[in-house]
């Protein structure tokens, strides 16, 4: 074991569980996005950390904001948040080499109907059936298979985005292994202990989904990340960062 990597991530795991919980708290109706992003950027500077997200492959903010049908990456910006937006802030921050990555979807306000708060149980679920069978020298697949499984049981109606998954995590934002939110079990790269890597299943109204190009950071020549959004329907998502230790796991973004 390096004790370095594993106290580095526990550091930078800590962090982005804080950044996350603190910028949840103002995400109220009439807040934008873009309030919440420079709230997290600041945040994270006084705790001793950096903004992952800001200048990554050109990205130009330093959270993610994912309103409704956003699936994933969304930009902050001006627009005001409405009662019974579904809303998935992403947040990664760098503690010196390391990085800690975690997100939550929450429903602004108090206009909750049945169908947001059902998709946002559903993420919840699916993210924690998969959590609960990573291992040492167990494969990427199971973890896939475990959230598939889950929501195929509680959630029939929901899909899980296949295309877009958890991933190896440390002194590298996004490394290998990819971790599918669908998947054979037995099958797929080994965890090996004392890895860290992301789990994250997306989970949606499955219509169908369009990508479209985000303007870069200013400086950039282009921003290689895209915004992935769902055809007519919502989606949701929640995030954990994981150690795996040699008898199991530890969720390092998760507050005690």
């Amino acid at each position: 074991m390096d004790r370095e990597f594993v106290n580095g991530m526990r550091k930078a795991g800590r962090l982005a569980a804080k950044v996350l919980a603190e910028t949840c708290k103002l995400a109220q109706v009439g807040a934008t996005t873009n309030e919440l992003d420079k709230f997290a950027h600041d945040f994270t500077l006084s705790n001793g950390g950096t903004n992952a997200c800001l200048g990554y492959q050109g990205f130009p903010k330093s959270i993610c904001t994912s309103p409704n049908e956003v699936i994933c990456h969304g930009v902050p910006d001006d627009k005001k948040l409405k009662s019974g937006d579904v809303l998935n802030i992403d947040v990664t921050v760098k503690v010196g080499p390391y990085h800690g990555d975690t997100s939550q979807t929450i429903i602004v306000g108090s206009a909750k109907n049945d169908k947001s708060v059902c998709i946002v149980n559903a993420a919840l679920g699916a993210m924690t059936a998969g959590i609960k069978v990573a291992r040492p020298f167990g494969h990427t697949n199971d973890i896939g298979y475990a959230t598939m499984t889950w929501l195929k049981k509680n959630y029939p109606e929901f899909h899980i985005c296949q295309q877009i998954g958890g991933h190896g995590i440390g002194k590298i934002f996004h490394d290998k292994p990819f971790i599918p939110g669908v998947g054979t079990f037995g099958t797929g790269p080994i965890l090996k202990p004392w890895t860290c890597i992301t789990v994250e299943p997306v989970v949606w109204e499955d219509q169908g989904f369009e990508s479209e190009d985000i303007k870069p950071l200013e400086g950039h020549d282009k921003c290689n990340i895209k915004v992935f959004r769902a055809k007519g329907g919502l989606s949701a998502q929640f995030e954990h960062t994981l150690l795996i230790t040699d008898s199991g796991y530890e969720i390092l973004t998760e507050l005690e």
